[in-house]
């Protein structure tokens, strides 16, 4: 599991959008990117030290950034994002397509993509604790890569405390993407394909990340 020991907020402003980390708290006027829109540290306001003298981006910081940014938002290490995409290179289909599909695949991006946390990193720490199973067997592995048909449930055991017996009416504001099937009535949930390009964030620029590993 990733872990970001620093403020989320952070990450936002060196990325200069929001990449909605903290779930609820970005939508509301505590979200800190709303009050200093600009990179972190001395430098952030004049742009940082990812511009030529020029002024310009080069192409090195542009396929960077979109490296970074990817790998923010669905919260992997670098050593993990690396392996992610030497496995898309290597699979049938376009590499940066096969890998944004990975990284959406994983169980605790489906969890969240059901509306059963707030955030990818809320999903991180339910699954960790074991509150969901795949395919009925408990699993505590954020990052298991799921498939076509796996199914996805809140553990028996879990359906009993406060939070999940209060989830459904915050699950019904959050509609899952059509690749995904929703059970609310059982809290659960199943991966009927892939994501197709469309239904994947649009502001990831997949090209630029190819581009940053082919150097």
């Amino acid at each position: 599991m990733a872990k970001n020991t620093g403020p989320a907020c952070k990450l936002c402003r060196r990325e200069g959008e929001k990449l909605f980390l903290k779930g609820e708290r970005c939508f509301s006027p505590k979200c800190a990117f709303e009050r200093r829109n600009f990179a972190p540290g001395q430098h952030g306001r004049s742009g940082g030290h990812s511009r030529s003298a020029t002024g310009r981006e080069s192409d090195y910081a542009k396929q960077l950034r979109a490296k970074q940014k990817a790998r923010r938002v669905y919260g992997v290490y670098e050593r993990q994002f690396r392996r992610y995409y030497g496995k898309a290179l290597k699979a049938r289909g376009v590499t940066g397509l096969v890998l944004l599909q990975t990284l959406e695949s994983r169980l605790d991006n489906v969890v969240y993509r059901l509306g059963y946390a707030s955030s990818r990193a809320h999903a991180r720490l339910l699954v960790t604790h074991g509150h969901f199973t795949v395919n009925g067997r408990r699993t505590d592995i954020p990052s298991m890569t799921l498939k076509a048909g796996d199914v996805v449930a809140v553990r028996e055991g879990s359906l009993k405390s406060k939070y999940f017996k209060e989830l459904p009416p915050f699950a019904e504001t959050h509609t899952p993407p059509a690749w995904l099937g929703r059970d609310l009535k059982g809290l659960s949930g199943n991966v009927l394909r892939l994501p197709e390009r469309a239904e994947i964030e649009g502001s990831l620029n997949e090209q630029l990340i190819v581009e940053y590993y082919s150097r």
